[in-house]
């Protein structure tokens, strides 16, 4: 119950623009509309639990207390960051008593990928009796941080991240609000949108902060960026400007620019952020954006690693410096990036397939009656230390998942492949 006080307390932007309606919810057409999975719930009044998945700022929260407003059930909102059993104990008694009297209760749990598994297991027999419904709400991905038990009893729902049209909707009810229009120019309005990165809260934070401005003169980009820079931390080593940087420095590198990739590190290191973390994303980006362009690149990643672990800062952190500076000028290549995601893929397609009965072992006299091994050539045997033996399932056609480029090392790995290609052909020809 709030008090007359706390009525007449400010609210915050974002707050006051909370819509009271779900046509009113913008980025989530596919979710909403008549036809969406959240629009026929609405339409029959018959609610079924959910796992709400998106990005931060998208209107998880809301259309979570919408749905119970839509369809008369108590709302019930918990955060797994701040609650425990005790607190879902209380929930599920208040839930029973409320079905006796007839009425449904709405269970929201935000971050709900915060509850260990064992917490997970108990909303299980409440959600299969319908004592209550669930909505979860998580920027995680349900597949790996909940349960299987439990979801298998939701649906997941995945929310989009806002895109322009969706976030310039936001601003023009935010200017409506106000009561009057934003200090910016053409440019610098798309810019805010740009930084907002799909967040419609973190837009609405930046255009109470812009609110405050005089009228004139309009900002264009670069007074924005000051703007807002004035009025925010530089650098938040758990939040938005911490993945914003490090998305910066990858991407310098990934375009060879290593005066700019410097440039990030940098402003990272200023800001306190870990330098481990700097390094971990270091590695990654050995194998996702050169892999065998440069063998060399790993070790080197890995090595500067060990070395700011040995050194500590600062004077670790030239070994970062130097490992960028390899990194930056290391010809690139995503062909492993690829072939991983290209396999995975096909791996998914083809489902449980066996292995070609001459590729298994046969331990026992069983399965060599069955043919296990029948039939295997040792490629250290054959001629020119390669077989060309199918190693694929029998009945799947033969793939190829890596294709490397023609730069660096990976140019020298294309014409060993060509020409295993080229004896593979020979040798199958011959066997037939």
């Amino acid at each position: 119950m709030s008090t007359l006080f706390e009525s007449q307390a400010p609210r915050p932007l974002a707050d006051r623009l909370r819509p009271a309606t779900m046509a009113q919810v913008v980025g989530q057409d596919h979710l909403i509309n008549a036809d969406g999975p959240i629009g026929r719930m609405i339409g029959s009044g018959k609610l079924s639990s959910i796992v709400l998945w998106g990005p931060p700022g998208t209107g998880k929260t809301t259309m979570a207390r919408l749905l119970a407003e839509h369809t008369d059930m108590a709302f019930e909102p918990l955060s797994a960051v701040f609650s425990g059993v005790a607190d879902l104990r209380k929930v599920f008694d208040r839930a029973r008593e409320r079905r006796g009297a007839g009425r449904g209760t709405l269970l929201f749990i935000d971050e709900i990928h915060r509850f260990n598994r064992a917490q997970q297991d108990g909303f299980l027999p409440y959600v299969e009796d319908g004592t209550v419904v669930l909505v979860g709400a998580t920027t995680e991905n349900p597949s790996f941080e909940l349960n299987a038990a439990l979801l298998s009893r939701c649906r997941v729902l995945v929310l989009n991240r806002l895109d322009d049209a969706a976030l310039e909707e936001l601003l023009a009810r935010a200017e409506k609000e106000l009561g009057r229009a934003l200090p910016l120019d053409g440019d610098a309005r798309a810019a805010l949108r740009a930084m907002a990165d799909g967040d419609g809260r973190y837009l609405l934070n930046m255009a109470e902060t812009l609110a405050e401005l005089p009228h004139e003169p309009a900002l264009d980009p670069a007074a924005l960026a000051q703007a807002v820079q004035r009025r925010m931390p530089v650098y938040d080593k758990s939040q938005e400007s911490h993945y914003n940087l490090i998305s910066a420095l990858h991407k310098s590198l990934r375009g060879s620019d290593t005066d700019a990739a410097l440039y990030w590190m940098a402003r990272m290191l200023a800001g306190g952020e870990d330098p481990t973390y700097i390094a971990r994303r270091l590695v990654r980006f050995a194998s996702e954006d050169i892999g065998l362009a440069d063998p060399q690149a790993l070790v080197q990643a890995l090595a500067a690693w060990d070395a700011y672990d040995r050194l500590g800062s600062p004077e670790g952190e030239l070994a970062l410096v130097q490992c960028v500076l390899y990194l930056g000028t290391a010809p690139k290549s995503n062909a492993a990036y690829l072939a991983e995601s290209a396999a995975r893929r096909s791996a998914r397609e083809t489902g449980s397939l066996m292995p070609p009965k001459h590729i298994l072992n046969a331990p026992t006299r069983m399965m060599k009656d069955m043919g296990y091994g029948d039939g295997y050539a040792y490629d250290h045997n054959a001629e020119d230390g390669f077989s060309g033996q199918n190693y694929f399932p029998d009945g799947m056609a033969r793939a190829r998942f890596y294709a490397p480029r023609d730069r660096g090392f990976e140019r020298e790995i294309g014409k060993r492949l060509a020409y295993w290609d080229k004896l593979r052909r020979q040798r199958q020809g011959e066997a037939e």
